[in-house]
């Protein structure tokens, strides 16, 4: 499992991308989730720097920039404050 944010986490085997947010394709992704219910909002509030795509077609919406979130599914655990926002 590997740390997306505020105590919030996700299975390393389930994810297939990250992605920044700011693309119009994301966006519309993010959307059409929303709409489909299943988009996973873990961003207490705070802009969503990454967008995690999980295998069961699942988008999560989270906090930390997507640098840091590559560094944590590599294994690279560094938690810095910085990281997490």
């Amino acid at each position: 499992m590997t740390n997306i944010g505020f105590s919030n986490f996700v299975s390393k085997q389930r994810v297939v991308a990250v992605a920044g947010p700011d693309s119009a394709p994301i966006k519309r992704l993010i959307q059409d989730a929303k709409d489909a219910g299943i988009a996973v909002d873990v961003t207490c509030g705070r802009k969503t720097q990454s967008v995690i795509l999980t295998d069961s077609g699942h988008v999560i919406l989270s906090a930390l920039n997507t640098k840091s979130i590559q560094k944590r599914l590599a294994g690279e655990e560094k938690e810095d404050a910085e990281d997490e926002l």
